[in-house]
């Protein structure tokens, strides 16, 4: 094909490619300021959603931000600049904050929209690559890109501004979080799918409650034990006292050693041939405790206790299997 470059200029080209965009965001740092810290406080004081929205490929940009705002404990909505013009400006509400990318602050929907943002009495960032433009004069908030050189071999595809959008709008979204105190503990409310929610999930959310957590107490036959084991369908009972705190388990493993030594059950009480201080765990603890502690310890279940002591859950090693293989 005529006008195609050597195979050989492939990599060459790429490199050059990878090495304008991470200019164009290492340029970024130098950039913040007072704005980039007063559009931080407008979203962490949003008692609203944060709304974004842009044209084509900042639109694009845009809704990534929004998931990533969204996951990191900020409501957020993606609003098209057109749609909202034919009737989603109903989406809106005065309590609301409006992120608004245009690396020329010059796109037509875009500003076209503005001033329908005004009337609703939304406060507006505009993330844009000149601050000079018809959108930075309008915003509330501006975090200005500064000129960018696109890596498109034309200077026409967006690419180096799309990919400093994408890096500020990053640190928008982290700085809200980290300023929010977001933890791992209300990560894993929004990611319950996938290795990075099962890693994030809390054995409250797992262990076996009621019925399927099975109870008796130290005066309590081996024979009633393993009654209320069966009912449940579980590998253990948990033992508790007369306060009703946790005085021990009764497992398969310990069945099998009182036969091994007694060859009967008759009479037998449980606290006699129970397991005495078990390992434990709170039930607001990750599961990825839960599970350290059944693999260092070699254990099949693991009382789940309150702060008093009181067994309120059961977290059984099979539960962790039918986790991990969804």
């Amino acid at each position: 094909m005529e006008g195609t470059p050597p195979k050989e200029s492939v990599l060459g080209f790429a490199r050059e490619v990878l090495q304008v965009e991470s200019r164009a965001v290492a340029g970024l740092a130098d950039r913040l300021g007072p704005g980039f810290e007063e559009a931080v406080e407008a979203v962490l004081g949003c008692t609203g959603r944060v709304v974004v929205s842009g044209m084509g490929k900042a639109g694009l940009v845009g809704a990534k931000l929004s998931a990533t705002l969204a996951s990191t404990g900020t409501p957020s909505i993606v609003l098209h600049p057109v749609e909202a013009l034919h009737g989603d400006l109903g989406r809106l509400r005065g309590e609301d904050v409006v992120l608004v990318l245009s690396n020329s602050g010059e796109t037509e929907e875009v500003v076209r929209l503005v001033p329908h943002l005004k009337a609703t009495g939304t406060r507006t960032i505009a993330l844009t690559g000149r601050g000079d433009s018809s959108l930075a004069r309008h915003a509330d908030i501006v975090l200005d890109l500064g000129p960018i050189h696109e890596a498109c071999p034309l200077g026409l595809a967006p690419s180096a501004s799309t990919t400093a959008m994408l890096a500020l709008g990053d640190a928008l979204a982290l700085a809200v979080q980290r300023r929010r105190g977001f933890g791992p503990e209300d990560f894993a409310r929004f990611h319950p799918a996938g290795a990075l929610g099962r890693r994030l999930m809390t054995v409250g959310e797992v262990m076996r409650t009621g019925e399927r957590n099975p109870v008796v107490r130290l005066g309590d036959t081996v024979k009633e034990a393993l009654l209320a084991i069966t009912r449940a369908r579980a590998g253990a009972v948990s033992v508790v006292d007369g306060a009703g705190r946790l005085a021990g388990i009764f497992t398969d493993g310990d069945l099998r050693r009182l036969l091994a030594h007694e060859g009967s059950l008759e009479g037998r009480r449980v606290g006699e041939s129970m397991t005495r201080s078990p390992k434990t765990i709170a039930p607001g603890r990750l599961l990825a405790e839960a599970q350290r502690v059944l693999h260092e310890h070699q254990i099949d279940e693991l009382p789940v206790v309150d702060e008093q002591g009181r067994p309120v859950g059961m977290l059984d090693v099979q539960d962790l299997v039918a986790i991990h293989g969804d």
